[in-house]
């Protein structure tokens, strides 16, 4: 992995790869291998992005937390009627989800943390060597590279941003797998 030394005030950076290897099943999600699964995520996360257009972060979380918990506590007045009714000792419905170990381990912990570490401190260094012109071309870059999303930033919404990226991510995926057959 890459790390970052500093050795007699010279700054050694070792580029961390932006993209790391994708889980398998986001893989199955992009390129609809499933399409139910596929258009279920896709379709709920459209959802999220046109319920975030109208409405703030916070009531979506709030509105998102409240449908979950009705849900969850209407499945378990059911299951507490149905066990009455058919005489059953079957128990909490959520039982074996209650009994999940969620404890992170130390291990996990230090790696994850380590991981940010190595990130973060790549990333000010950059920033530093860019925002303090280190190099006066890639410092010009960045400056461009900056202004450009004023000009985006004028014509779309950020949320419009995302939706619009949403929908390539799930046509991309398509497309990719149709020119993969011909």
């Amino acid at each position: 992995s890459g790390q970052v030394r500093e050795q007699s005030g010279e700054i050694n950076l070792v580029r961390v790869p932006v993209l790391t290897p994708v889980c398998p099943a986001v893989l199955d999600l992009l390129y609809w291998r499933e399409c139910r699964r596929s258009g279920l995520v896709f379709g709920g996360l459209q959802l999220l992005l046109l319920c975030l257009t109208q409405f703030s972060v916070v009531s979506v979380c709030a509105y998102i937390a409240l449908a979950t918990l009705s849900t969850t506590i209407s499945f378990r007045i059911y299951k507490s009627i149905l066990q009455a009714v058919q005489k059953s000792d079957e128990g909490h419905p959520f039982k074996s989800y209650l009994e999940v170990d969620v404890a992170l381990t130390p291990a996990q912990m230090s790696a994850g943390v380590e991981k940010i570490q190595l990130y973060a401190t790549c990333l000010l260094k950059e920033l530093r060597r860019l925002f303090l012109v280190q190099d006066l071309v890639d410092s010009v870059k960045f400056a461009v590279l900056m202004w450009l999303p004023t000009y985006v930033g004028a014509l779309f919404n950020g949320l419009t941003l995302l939706i619009l990226g949403k929908k390539l991510t799930g046509i991309m995926g398509c497309v990719r797998m149709c020119w993969r057959c011909l």
